[in-house]
């Protein structure tokens, strides 16, 4: 089972019934991966072998105090979260070490939620820092440390590069993650990207939520026991126990029940659950990635979504743009699309006008749509040319999709009292379609009319004007 978090908790108090009583605290939360000291003058030999977390400190140690400890620690490892732990008489000298770099302090008592909610929050807080030193690294450097992960996405998008750079920061965080984006975008193949990104060694488990009732979903989630209900002749583990080490991705979260959304808050918030017929909850390492195309943030504000599970969800997000913004796609889906259809197959040709045709349409069922078309235009062609007879009609039962010309598009071209030259005219074409097709030669090359080559010529000669033209 995957530890939490990734790097251990050190605790460190010379009295070890508290060091024992407040690890089982922790691991009954979910932290189990706990280094345990009683003498604070061999912390520093721990550190320099062992990259730690969190730190849990008392104040009032033998050999080395507690805060002796915070001095050395902040100056070796100023990363370090620490949590002073101290007695009621010593809250002043613990507001002293919160100046001298400690992260906070809690008074030591039989209750220990407040400091096992302070650990967790420390956690928390140093995981957000290592993703945004990440993120800062990978987009000044315009870099993907893992470019093969993406592979199964087929895009030249500087948008999905982006978007790229930051899953692959955000890969190895314990904390949820929401996609969004409209209706055939690829949501479930980037929750696997995630997945196959964070190094865990449990499973990828989907599970589409839409239509479900909150009975159905409990079961289908949490599972339950023996005799829990008629029927019910064994005992089901549950998807929750099936993503164990690993990531449960819930699909289409928006069309989620209010019963169990508060069922769903709960597992996300504390990572534990109740098995349908049980009394005692069960914790989970799961990560949770949802998805939706419908913005749960409009949802909350119409009471439709409860905006605690979703800032919840929300603690990072990725939003994939449909297909019309990212038209300059549409050259490399295609062929990695006939590729498919064309395995048992020989290859036909693809018609130069196909570029310009989907140039205009909006996609609203986006690469999912695509697939569609291009799969069943195949499907009716001879080995020489692709059939465009059946993505045209296509096209044509869907005029609300067909892009229409914005204001401005078509008049770019005054004629005054003088006519501009040709070589103007030419000029203005390539401008014009380079700025169109999101500059992708191929689709400009192809709403010109021109070979790809051509156009490469216009664009270097565009680049070497200078003065006015001939």
């Amino acid at each position: 089972m995957t530890k939490f978090p990734s790097y251990p908790v050190l605790l460190v108090d010379d009295e070890d019934t508290w060091l024992r009583s407040f690890s089982l605290a922790l691991k009954s939360h979910g932290i189990d991966n706990i280094i345990c000291c009683n003498d604070s003058s061999t912390v520093p030999e721990i550190l320099a072998k062992t990259e730690i977390e969190v730190m849990a400190v008392d104040l009032a140690m033998p050999g080395m105090s507690g805060q002796d400890l915070i001095d050395t620690v902040s100056a070796t490892n100023p990363d370090i979260p620490i949590l002073v732990i101290t007695g009621m008489s010593q809250v002043e000298t613990a507001v002293q070490c919160i100046k001298r770099g400690a992260f906070d302090f809690f008074v030591k008592t039989n209750d220990k939620s407040s400091l096992v909610s302070g650990i967790r929050h420390a956690i928390e807080i140093r995981e957000l820092k290592r993703e945004n030193s990440s993120l800062r690294t990978r987009f000044l450097q315009d870099t993907l440390e893992h470019p093969e992960a993406f592979a199964p996405i087929v895009t030249c998008s500087k948008a999905m590069r982006s978007i790229f750079q930051y899953i692959e920061a955000i890969a190895r965080s314990t904390q949820p993650v929401l996609i969004t984006g409209e209706s055939g975008v690829g949501k479930e193949l980037v929750a696997k990207v995630i997945h196959d990104l964070s190094g865990r060694q449990g499973e990828f488990v989907p599970v589409n939520v839409a239509g479900l009732d909150d009975n159905i979903f409990a079961d289908a989630l949490f599972g339950h026991k023996k005799g829990a209900f008629t029927g019910a002749d064994r005992a089901r583990p549950g998807l929750v126990e099936n993503a164990k080490a690993g990531t449960l991705f819930l699909d289409e979260i928006g069309d989620l029940p209010q019963a169990s959304q508060v069922k769903l808050l709960r597992l996300v918030q504390e990572r534990e659950y109740l098995p349908i017929g049980s009394d005692v909850t069960r914790k989970t390492d799961a990560r949770i990635i949802a998805a939706t195309n419908v913005d749960p943030g409009v949802m909350a504000e119409a009471k439709r979504f409860r905006s605690d599970l979703y800032y919840r969800l929300r603690a990072h997000h990725v939003h994939l743009p449909p297909l019309r913004e990212r038209r300059e796609d549409l050259p490399l889906l295609i062929d990695h699309f006939m590729r498919q259809g064309c395995q048992q197959r020989k290859r036909p040709a693809v018609p130069v006008e196909l570029l310009n045709l989907l140039a205009s349409y909006d996609f609203p069922g986006n690469i999912r749509e695509l697939r569609f078309l291009i799969l069943d235009a195949l499907s009716c062609s001879g080995d020489d040319e692709l059939n465009l007879d059946r993505i045209k009609a296509h096209v044509r039962k869907n005029p609300a999709a067909s892009r229409k010309v914005q204001p401005g598009e078509g008049t770019r071209l005054q004629f005054g009292p003088e006519l501009p030259t040709l070589k103007h005219v030419c000029a203005e074409l390539v401008r014009e379609a380079m700025r169109r097709t999101g500059n992708n030669q191929a689709l400009a090359a192809s709403m010109l009319g021109v070979s790809r080559q051509a156009l490469n010529k216009r664009l270097n000669k565009l680049r070497q004007m200078e003065g006015p033209e001939e």
